[in-house]
């Protein structure tokens, strides 16, 4: 779905009528996906040029799409690092096919809640050294995780976080609503459209609970859009606005 959102060509026909179904329950759901998007781009970018970071480590990347992380930060540093991890083994086949010939990067398949396995993979263990910095990035993921003390997003931040020396970095985004009414319904008809593979839209209260105990970058948390705009970019203009995607970029201390 969000591969069609982005005007890639890795979808399916289901993907795409369920597109059309929550379009109609949310229209503004093609812009959150054009926003995040680039959203993590310029988090990437600013991390690579301003902050000196060569290691990424993205949880949950999804198919390969447009300007993904390791376009973004080898533009700007060419020996950066990229780890991409995905569940999905459609994911894994495509992600491996597009960089055999980048061995800078590479994609594992792992649920990303699953955070010893991902670290200790030979192919992880293979590019990133976890002795320097590294950005990890929950790029709007976590709306497809469940609340649960082991495993929802506090949970497996923690333990990521926890793995990280000082100076690395968290980017973080997910979809939130303060209309009570959409969270329920968005909620409801993601979690059958997936077959229960979901989690729920939560409010911007909850990603800020995220981030405790992190210097949170300027310009703090913010729907994606506003953080730090790049005039090489347009944002897609939402046409309602009963969700959002909101979160930010902290540095560990």
């Amino acid at each position: 779905m969000y591969d069609f959102y982005l005007g890639g060509k890795d979808n399916f026909a289901a993907d795409r009528a369920a597109v059309a179904e929550l379009d109609k329950v949310v229209p503004s759901t093609r812009a959150l996906a054009v926003n995040n998007r680039q959203f993590l781009a310029r988090a990437v970018k600013v991390l690579a040029e301003e902050h000196g970071i060569r290691q990424f480590l993205d949880h949950g990347s999804g198919l390969p799409s447009q300007n993904n992380v390791h376009q973004v930060a080898q533009r700007t540093a060419p020996d950066s690092h990229v780890v991409y991890v995905d569940n999905d083994p459609v994911v894994l086949a495509h992600g491996r096919a597009l960089l055999v010939e980048d061995e800078r990067t590479t994609v594992i398949q792992a649920d990303m809640r699953d955070t010893d396995t991902i670290f200790s993979h030979p192919d992880t263990e293979r590019l990133l050294d976890f002795s320097k910095p590294v950005a990890v990035l929950f790029n709007s993921v976590f709306h497809c995780i469940p609340d649960s003390e082991t495993d929802g997003p506090p949970a497996v931040v923690r333990r990521v976080t926890e793995k990280l020396v000082p100076g690395s970095f968290v980017v973080l985004c997910q979809l939130v609503s303060e209309d009570a009414s959409i969270r329920e319904s968005v909620t409801k008809f993601m979690d059958q459209a997936t077959q229960g593979h979901w989690g729920r839209v939560r409010e911007e209260k909850d990603v800020a609970g995220w981030f405790e105990g992190m210097d949170i970058l300027e310009p703090g948390l913010v729907e994606v859009s506003t953080w730090r705009p790049d005039e090489a970019q347009t944002p897609a203009k939402q046409l309602t606005r009963e969700w959002i995607e909101f979160g930010g970029v902290a540095r560990l201390r």
